[in-house]
């Protein structure tokens, strides 16, 4: 749901930490011991501060360090810089080159995800330029999301790469649109796959509307009638199967989710799966509920249910965000209106704001490191 603005602003501190660096070309290094060589499901978070300055970011990739295999790095699209081209000057790759250094300073790998989405608000596009049509249809769409894409592979080959987030939601809401995008997926893979067979491409499905308990986006389906269709139609050109997962929206407490609620997934496909990005909030904020044991409820429902089956496990946060330091950037950058919805995520972290462990740090940490 917003990952990709939490990374934006990972990756905006670490420009001001980079300030004067210049454009990084080139082969990028690799960790002598890569976690990807582990042969076990790999655990990681979005890097997001806890607040907004490079202090913080450099104690968030620290912690992820010792607690993390990889990060998963969501960096919006330049529309305008690759309108063009591939290689072409972006401030936005310098930026990403200089996070994937950080990641690995840290002995972290990197997950990509190319997002041409809002990351609050999946049904409508991110920062498109004045005059673009916002349709997967247009032809400045197509060739900057082609573009944007090649130069992560040709810049970083990366062993995992995501082409969309939460893709049912846009598609829930524009089914006109969403044909455009799915021609444009198969287009992209093949162009991917040409370049780097070796990286393992996937879109992300958001579990609860994907399970119809959103009840103002079911339309009339059936709670818990999985849209298997939604993504069965990118087969066989999806290398993983990867969902999003917040289930404080439809169940109370951690205890309430549901035994079976993700076994489907293990019958349904032979296919790796993941969980791209989820959480639970462990405090009331006056917005959501929760409390710690609902974040270790919720750690132990998806290890329980689907752990064995897990290439990656992405948990949104590892640390708290202070809402009052990031609400000003929110503005600033056109997101007044999704204020609120950030709000959702504020205690999601396995950490506090000062990376104070919570009780489900040592869950985490007993799954990653059995």
């Amino acid at each position: 749901m917003k990952p990709r603005i939490l990374t934006a602003i990972a990756v905006l501190v670490l420009a001001a930490l980079a300030c004067g660096t210049p454009a990084q070309t080139g082969v990028v290094p690799t960790l002598a011991n890569s976690p990807f060589e582990l042969n076990r499901t790999l655990y990681g978070f979005f890097p997001s501060p806890s607040d907004l300055n490079p202090q913080s970011t450099i104690d968030t990739y620290k912690g992820m360090g010792q607690h993390a295999d990889v990060a998963l790095l969501q960096q919006a699209i330049p529309w305008k810089d690759f309108e063009q081209g591939v290689d072409v000057p972006s401030q936005a790759i310098t930026d990403i080159h200089n996070a994937y250094l950080l990641a690995h300073q840290n002995g972290l790998e990197v997950i990509f995800v190319v997002d041409p989405l809002n990351g609050l608000n999946r049904r409508e596009f991110a920062n498109l330029p004045a005059g673009w049509q916002a349709s997967f249809g247009n032809p400045q769409v197509r060739s900057a999301y082609t573009n944007f894409t090649m130069r992560i592979v040709r810049d970083f080959h990366p062993r995992y790469l995501g082409l969309a987030s939460e893709i049912n939601t846009y598609q829930d809401t524009h089914p006109d649109d969403f044909p455009n995008f799915l021609s444009l997926y198969h287009s992209v893979y093949g162009l991917v796959k040409s370049e780097s067979p070796d990286t393992q491409v996937f879109v992300t499905f958001q579990w609860e509307e994907l399970n119809n308990l959103i009840p103002a986006i079911a339309a009339g389906r059936k709670p818990y009638q999985i849209n298997w269709d939604q993504i069965e139609e990118f087969e066989p050109k999806l290398d993983v199967w990867a969902i999003s997962t917040y289930p404080f929206i439809v169940f109370p407490h951690g205890a309430d989710i549901k035994s079976d609620y993700y076994t489907p997934l293990q019958a349904r496909t032979t296919k790796p799966l993941a969980v791209a990005e989820g959480g639970y909030p462990s405090q009331d904020n006056g917005v959501v509920k929760g409390t710690p044991q609902d974040q270790i409820d919720y750690l132990n429902a998806i290890h329980t249910q689907i752990g064995s089956r897990l290439t990656f496990w992405i948990y949104l946060l590892y640390n708290d965000i202070n809402i009052t330091a990031y609400v000003p950037f929110l503005i600033l950058q056109g997101h007044a209106g999704d204020i609120l919805t950030f709000r959702w995520f504020a205690s999601l972290g396995l950490t506090s704001i000062d990376h104070n462990p919570k009780a489900a740090l040592a869950v985490w940490d007993a799954y990653r490191q059995p």
